[in-house]
């Protein structure tokens, strides 16, 4: 997938920075070498077209890099295309989201629901919100990272609707489509269990097993 964006933090005797992508998402590391014409040294605040890169280490880097100024109009258009694309997905996404926590409180005000539940899906995504945060801060700054997996146990626990919004805010873990793809199983779990904790076993197991248990 090609993308556009800004170098940043470049260091020119080392020969390497970053990129931020235009219109949001992880910031990725750039080599010198990843440039595919060494007509001239990149500096800060250049424009570039690249491709991301997703490395074992959770970081991410651009390859086949070149500045705005020598793409031709096709990758530009690609990049438009996808930018299109990715702002439908995530109004979509946005709007579910809304909905859900919506209807959450309409259940809870009517009584379908404790209040509890509630309770318990705004504490996790709190929580989830600070992770994502941690995480960010620690991706920035070179210090031991959160596992994917301790992030998704958080939202399938009840904690998706903060995760999707640090997700947003943050522009953290919002590129990456094995992530998201995981990230979006957990949701659907998470509101299939909702469902369930409606039927007569889960309203059992909710009441007199955790609520009670909370409340003691």
């Amino acid at each position: 997938m090609k993308l556009q964006g800004k170098i940043i933090s470049w260091n020119d005797d080392k020969g390497f920075g970053f990129v931020e992508p235009k219109g949001g998402g992880e910031r990725a590391f750039v080599h010198v070498k990843a440039f595919t014409s060494r007509s001239r040294r990149p500096v800060n605040g250049d424009q570039i077209i690249y491709e991301l890169v997703y490395e074992k280490n959770n970081q991410y880097k651009a390859e086949n890099i070149k500045f705005t100024s020598q793409a031709t109009n096709q990758p530009l258009k690609l990049q438009s295309n996808n930018t299109r694309h990715n702002k439908n997905e995530n109004s979509v996404a946005g709007k579910f989201t809304f909905i859900f926590f919506l209807t959450l409180c309409l259940l809870v005000l009517f009584g379908v629901l404790p209040i509890t539940v509630l309770g318990i899906y705004l504490l996790m995504s709190v929580l989830t919100f600070c992770f994502y945060a941690i995480d960010k801060s620690a991706a920035k700054n070179g210090r031991w990272r959160t596992a994917e997996s301790t992030l998704h146990l958080l939202s399938l626990t009840g904690g998706w609707p903060g995760a999707y919004l640090a997700q947003k805010k943050l522009r953290h873990k919002s590129i990456k489509k094995t992530f998201q793809r995981v990230f979006w199983l957990t949701v659907w779990i998470n509101i299939l269990i909702l469902i369930w904790l409606q039927t007569e076993l889960g309203t059992y197991l909710l009441n007199d097993l955790i609520i009670k248990r909370l409340n003691a």
